[in-house]
């Protein structure tokens, strides 16, 4: 597949890549849907739809009744890996407004919804900043309105990273006001202005450089289809199953898996996982 990819122009092997996702996933294809997606000419969607059929001649048969291609019996993915975590992402983009169903490969999308999530403020030119100090390798005067003072105040500080909670994105960066690496929520970034060069560099970030294993299981005291139920959902081998997480990001994931608290706090059934490796991950925390 990578060979016949290399062998490929970017564009002709984007259309394959989408024939191959139409069939994988609506089950069916035509001229028409190249045509739309793509902006092509007839002549020159049939051309690929023909390009794709001396690839892989049993992956999809000609519906007369449909004037489709459909997915043949005999179909194998030859230039795309289909991704289940990447459909859904599509879906949950579009549920939350951040796609347009054009931006989306998807023809017949099913009926679907997302839990809202609170939009965060983050301004596109405050993002802009941020990121280029990152590339540059500078430190940039923001003005950032913290939870333990009454009123923003501007600091230096010196990003490396972007970094995602679950919820809200941060800047990884060395605070020269603190003189300690931390997260600024771009959200409370009101305001930014000057830049200098900077010295520091990710290497010195122990806790973003180094990562911490979560080693998860059901919960003891549920029941043993219980168990199998939870190994299902998080795709554990032998009711276990691990997460790396870089250790500046552990105290998020522990608290978005519920992993943060006493396993004896909450009912088995609403807990559903626990830390098996527990003092180890608190060790490693200090």
């Amino acid at each position: 597949m990578d060979s016949d990819k290399s062998e490929l122009r970017w564009g002709v092997a984007q259309r394959l890549e989408f024939i191959e996702f139409r069939l994988f996933w609506e089950g069916h294809v035509n001229r028409s849907d190249l045509m739309e997606q793509f902006g092509l000419s007839v002549n020159q969607a049939s051309a690929d739809l023909n390009r794709y059929i001396g690839f892989v001649p049993d992956n999809m048969v000609y519906d007369k009744s449909a004037r489709a291609y459909v997915r043949g019996p005999e179909y194998a993915p030859h230039f795309l890996k289909p991704d289940a975590s990447r459909y859904l992402a599509q879906l949950r983009s579009l549920a939350d407004g951040i796609m347009d169903s054009d931006d989306t490969w998807i023809a017949e999308l099913p009926s679907y919804d997302a839990a809202p999530t609170p939009a965060r403020g983050v301004n596109p030119v405050t993002l802009r900043s941020v990121v280029g100090a990152i590339r540059r390798a500078e430190s940039i005067e923001v003005k950032y309105q913290s939870l333990s003072r009454p009123e923003p105040t501007w600091r230096w500080i010196a990003p490396h990273a972007i970094g995602f909670d679950g919820f809200r994105w941060h800047a990884r960066a060395f605070c020269k006001t603190d003189e300690v690496f931390k997260d600024f929520l771009l959200s409370r970034i009101l305001k930014t202005r000057g830049v200098e060069a900077s010295e520091v560099t990710d290497a010195a970030d122990s806790d973003w450089q180094q990562h911490v294993t979560l080693e998860i299981g059901p919960h003891p005291e549920l029941s043993e289809n219980q168990k199998k139920v939870i190994a299902l959902d998080y795709g554990m081998s032998g009711e276990k199953a691990q997460i790396k997480v870089r250790r500046a990001l552990l105290y998020y994931a522990l608290k978005r898996l519920g992993l943060d608290t006493d396993p004896g706090a909450r009912k088995p059934q609403d807990q559903q996982i626990v830390l098996l490796n527990r003092e180890a991950v608190h060790e490693t925390t200090g």
